[in-house]
């Protein structure tokens, strides 16, 4: 599958302020990386610390946060991680699943898709 990027906005929790980022679009990565200084600049605070395993097997600790993010006019609240400031910013899959976008490899863009709400059945 080829790779791409989307310019993502990054805001801050009253929704004055977004700073435009471009992402790597990456459904492997379960959340939003982003850099911490952006985050900091922003007023996102961490709110607890997750180990992560890297492509290569590392295992790492890193805060995560709550943040705004935009893509096209919509904009919704996420969870993101504190990334090194010179790591490449990374659109996870639960930020995509929040927003019921999927990747199109082909075309190289972010297409809706339809979520799924599957539970147990009330059965009598």
């Amino acid at each position: 599958m080829g790779t791409f990027t989307e310019v993502i906005g990054v805001g801050s929790s009253d929704r004055q302020r977004f700073e435009p980022v471009e992402a790597l679009v990456d459904t492997g990565a379960t959340y939003t990386m982003l850099p911490s200084s952006l985050l900091r600049d922003l007023g996102i605070t961490p709110i607890e610390t997750r180990t992560f395993i890297l492509a290569d097997g590392q295992s790492i600790q890193r805060d995560i946060g709550e943040a705004v993010v935009q893509i096209g006019d919509r904009a919704l609240t996420t969870l993101v991680v504190f990334a090194d400031d010179e790591a490449m910013p990374l659109l996870g899959a639960f930020t995509l699943e929040g927003f019921s976008l999927a990747p199109d490899p082909v075309r190289q863009q972010l297409v809706s898709v339809t979520a799924l709400a599957v539970g147990i059945l009330e059965v009598n």
